[in-house]
């Protein structure tokens, strides 16, 4: 399992480096297999500045270039060639620096000094997709009129990187398949070496139940295989792209964001344990969730669209008119609409 040193420092305070923190929880059982250093934004927008676009003029050899003078903050200003739609005189924007690299995926580009259609360009100006802080790809980024030219780039958008402990998880230990259980064990450890320290447990003082207008009966079929089931129905969600706080935590761990919806799941089953899964209310044919196992040979057609024989232990996530609940199960959900 991976665990983000950042988010471990929420649940638990201490000082310690990653290295340390690695070595004290494999003396608890909880071995680690490594501690790797992660960037928010790869490469860490290394030789990227603020910078300010001081004249932007026309390409002579192209209908949609344009040639701008940019100051970097330090030195004489530079000149870049541009093809946004949107680069304009007095922005305040990103600039690659000469030697900066550029990712895209697994590919990288450095920027060198270079000619477009005659005229030399000594920089980039950015897009926030070329620099990994989003998906707007439409021109290039233009910040507030206050950004001060020669700020990092790094330390205005306030990148910080963390450190990943790859922790093997044994058998014996399905209480530490979390981070809130890695820090309960780890807060045990800092009392019993006499560190100072302070355990913060996740607060639920503001979850209350507003209605019962979205009604989803739970009808727990096999208590043997299912001993408990809960739920719980959430009106007027919008299904959109989740908050920075929360792409960052899951990219930390190795995981790609999907959606708010999505998102928030996996962030409860990394963050406490607890598999979630979300439905939508639409699809709850009969407003009840059935589980239940099904006769031996049941034909059911997975996620990867491949029809497989169900057998008499398989535990199913159902409704009354179908097999599931697209697009599968959980032992805990989310109903929303």
């Amino acid at each position: 399992m991976n665990v983000s040193y950042k988010w471990l420092k929420e649940y638990v305070d201490f000082d310690l480096t990653p290295d340390e923190v690695a070595a004290a929880l494999t003396s608890v059982g909880l071995e680690v297999d490594g501690v790797e250093e992660v960037q928010s934004v790869k490469g860490g927008l290394k030789d990227i500045v603020i910078g300010e676009v001081l004249t932007c003029v026309e390409h002579p050899n192209s209908d949609h270039l344009h040639v701008t003078t940019v100051n970097q903050g330090s030195g004489d200003p530079v000149q870049i060639v541009c093809g946004a739609p949107n680069v304009a005189a007095g922005q305040k924007v990103v600039v690659a620096t000469i030697g900066a690299k550029i990712y895209e995926g697994d590919e990288c580009f450095a920027i060198k000094p270079s000619k477009l259609r005659g005229v030399e360009s000594f920089g980039m100006l950015c897009s926030e997709k070329e620099l990994g802080l989003g998906n707007d790809h439409s021109g290039i980024m233009v910040l507030p009129a206050d950004a001060v030219p020669g700020t990092p780039a790094a330390e205005y958008f306030h990148l910080e990187s963390d450190f990943v402990i790859e922790v093997d998880i044994t058998p014996n230990h399905s209480d530490a398949c979390s981070h809130w259980g890695v820090a309960r064990d780890f807060y045990a450890w800092l009392l019993q070496n006499g560190y100072k320290t302070a355990l913060h447990r996740p607060d639920v003082d503001g979850f209350k139940v507003d209605n019962q207008e979205l009604k989803i009966d739970i009808d727990v079929q096999n208590t043997e295989a299912c001993p408990r089931y809960a739920g719980v129905s959430i009106k007027g969600v919008t299904v959109k792209e989740s908050p920075d706080w929360l792409k960052n935590k899951l990219t930390a761990i190795g995981l790609h964001p999907i959606n708010n919806i999505v998102d928030i799941t996996n962030f409860i089953l990394f963050a406490y344990g607890q598999p979630l899964h979300s439905f939508d209310a639409d699809k709850i044919k009969g407003g009840k969730v059935v589980v239940k196992t099904m006769p031996e040979g049941t034909k059911f057609v997975t996620l990867d669209g491949i029809e497989r024989k169900l057998s008499e232990r398989d535990l199913m996530i159902c409704n009354t008119a179908h097999i599931s609940i697209p697009p599968g199960s959980a032992r805990a959900h989310a109903v929303i609409s």
